[in-house]
C-alpha cells in the first residue's frame, strides 16, 4: 500500500468516526450528503459557522456515553 493511499484510508475512517459520533450511521447517503453540500455554503467567517463549530467542539470534548444517551442536535447544553 502506497503512503498516499495509506493517507486516504485514514482520511475515510476519520471522517466516518465523524458521521459515528453524530449518530448518523443510520442515516440515509442524499441527506448525509445534501447536510453536507448546505454546510459548504456556510462562510467560514459567519455567525452560523463559529455557532456550528462550537456544537462540533463540545460534542468531541463530550465523553462517548455523554453522546450515546441523546443525538448531538437536541442536546441543550450545546444549543
Amino acid at each position: 500500500m502506497t503512503a498516499e493511499r495509506k493517507r486516504l484510508s485514514r482520511e475515510k475512517f476519520r471522517l466516518g468516526g465523524i458521521v459515528v459520533k453524530a449518530g448518523l450511521t443510520q442515516a440515509d447517503r442524499a441527506f448525509l450528503l445534501g447536510g453536507l453540500l448546505e454546510l459548504a455554503r456556510v462562510a467560514p467567517d459567519s455567525s452560523e459557522h463559529r455557532r456550528l463549530r462550537e456544537i462540533g467542539e463540545r460534542a468531541f470534548r463530550a465523553s462517548p456515553l455523554d453522546l450515546a444517551s441523546s443525538p448531538i442536535g437536541e442536546t441543550a447544553e450545546w444549543l
